[in-house]
């Protein structure tokens, strides 16, 4: 299992201010662009959006690794714990995979629909392992969102996606 200790590390030397609003921002950032002096808050907001995702990343890492599992892995019994059976085409897809790389955390099982098919199953132990694990999962998020409200969390929701459709639109060209 690969170790996430250098990222994290990574991620801790950021050093946080709060501007005269008392909203965060990355001192590092503002000091490498000051003497730009140029308005660059949609580069330091977006900036922000990666260094989050980054930090994200890296926890559901460390979290995964605790329980003996990759972070794709984790995901393969998140998914199919929530969803039940699936096309193995379907899975890889969602998880941005391929079905070969999935196979080994699930049992393949024939599509009664589509005999050409092929679903992918939780074996009894992937379904007791992630059992287990789940219910810490939503603790960890709701830990990650304290102190944000509902209408916080729906604003923050909105955001990413409309940077998600911009992005979308922006490959599109």
């Amino acid at each position: 299992m690969k170790s996430y200790k250098m990222k994290t590390d990574d991620v801790k030397s950021f050093e946080l201010g709060r501007d005269e609003n008392g909203r965060l921002y990355m001192k590092r950032f503002r000091e490498m662009f000051a003497a730009l002096k140029v308005d660059v808050s949609s580069v330091e907001a977006l900036a922000a959006v990666r260094f989050a995702g980054r930090s994200l990343h890296l926890l559901q890492e460390r979290w995964a690794e605790q329980h003996g599992l990759s972070e794709g892995r984790m995901g393969v019994l998140f998914r199919l714990h929530r969803c039940g059976d699936m096309p193995l085409g379907e899975l890889a897809n969602d998880l941005d995979s391929t079905p070969r790389n999935i196979t080994g955390l699930v049992e393949r099982v024939p599509d009664p629909a589509d005999r050409r098919s092929v679903k992918a199953r939780l074996t009894e132990e992937g379904r007791k392992q992630i059992d287990a694990i789940w219910k810490e999962g939503l603790e960890h998020q709701f830990t990650l969102v304290e102190g944000l409200s509902k209408e916080d969390l729906a604003q923050l929701r909105h955001l990413s996606l409309l940077l998600v459709e911009n992005a979308r639109k922006e490959l599109g060209k």
